[in-house]
């Protein structure tokens, strides 16, 4: 991980602990996890139809390491 992510997750984590009812840290943290995990989700697809271009699937997939069919996947995540 980079310094810039450590330093945001870092942020993130404590802005989650300053929370005081434990009901709401719960469920910020629960809404924070399923929007990371969108975001997250784009930016590999993203990341996935960036190698495609000019190459198989096969060849991203060996990239990621995964496989072809794998990559194709994740590259549709953004749809």
């Amino acid at each position: 991980m980079t310094e810039a992510l450590d330093t945001a997750t870092t942020s993130l984590i404590r802005a989650l602990t300053d929370i005081g009812s434990p009901v709401e840290r719960y469920e910020a943290a629960e809404e924070l996890k399923a929007r990371i995990d969108r975001e997250v989700k784009l930016v590999k697809a993203e990341v996935a139809k960036s190698l495609y271009s000019g190459r198989s699937w096969a060849a991203v997939g060996k990239l990621l390491g995964v496989t072809g069919s794998r990559a194709e996947q994740i590259s549709r995540a953004a749809r």
